[in-house]
């Protein structure tokens, strides 16, 4: 089957998870905010595959791609760094508003959409553009082992808002499109695009989504932080980044 089918197939799975996921907390009439049950090997093994993915397939093609342009300056870390910088800036300021009643839920269901939606988009891209079979496999696995979570917690975030119920529908749809839609643009830059800096720039700012959905993403719970001193879950990252490091020696 050609990869371009594969790829089609993986993003209408992707966005079916992520209905299915966000179904219940629209379809129940109360709303307890209470978080769904967590996967923590899923998760732990997720990040180490974003963080090798990031760091040892993504970040390198990028600047690869600019020094093949004729372009001298690092511009395929700065663009990752910024992309990091971003993610990390909304969700301190969404736990900023969490922290303080006067703010309602309707700012921060809108705010973690908006998040979510981009690196909802980036990690979709980054399965779009992959050009090797086993490389975009491990990526669409990770992808599936949380976005089911995320979907699920971002339901729940958005019906603890007093927004309308077409409002709150149409937050979620924006957010469930967001990774196959990035999937087929990725297909649409590595396939159709004659731009030489393309596919390098979107490699770059993807990998400063990988990072930091393998790091810090979650701070309260992010493996690599607060829940560091637990090796089991530990090992899982590394066993995650050991894959892509493996999936580097053919691709």
């Amino acid at each position: 089957m050609p990869l371009f089918e594969i790829k089609t197939i993986m993003a209408l799975t992707i966005l079916l998870l992520t209905l299915a996921s966000g179904y219940l907390p629209f379809h129940r009439h109360s709303i307890t905010g209470q978080a769904t049950k967590d996967f923590p090997f899923g998760e732990a093994l997720a990040c180490g595959v974003f963080l090798g993915a990031g760091l040892i397939h993504m970040l390198g093609d990028a600047n690869s791609g600019f020094s093949e342009a004729g372009i001298d300056y690092p511009i395929a870390f700065v663009l990752c760094g910024c992309m990091f910088l971003v993610l990390l800036l909304l969700e301190h300021i969404g736990t900023e508003l969490k922290h303080h009643s006067s703010h309602s839920n309707n700012s921060i269901a809108i705010l973690s959409v908006t998040m979510l939606a981009i690196h909802s988009l980036l990690e979709g891209t980054a399965v779009g553009i992959g050009s090797d079979l086993a490389e975009t496999l491990i990526l669409f696995i990770a992808i599936i082992a949380h976005k089911w979570a995320a979907s699920f917690a971002l339901s729940l975030q958005i019906n603890k808002s007093t927004l309308p119920l077409v409002t709150k529908t149409a937050l979620f749809i924006i957010f469930a499109i967001m990774t196959p839609l990035g999937v087929l643009f990725g297909i649409f830059i590595h396939h159709f695009t004659s731009n030489q800096v393309a596919l390098p720039i979107f490699n770059a700012l993807a990998a400063g989504t990988f990072l930091y959905i393998g790091t810090l993403h979650g701070l309260s719970r992010a493996v690599l932080v607060d829940r560091c001193c637990n090796l089991r879950e530990f090992s899982m990252v590394i066993v995650g980044f050991a894959l892509m490091a493996i999936v580097a020696v053919w691709a």
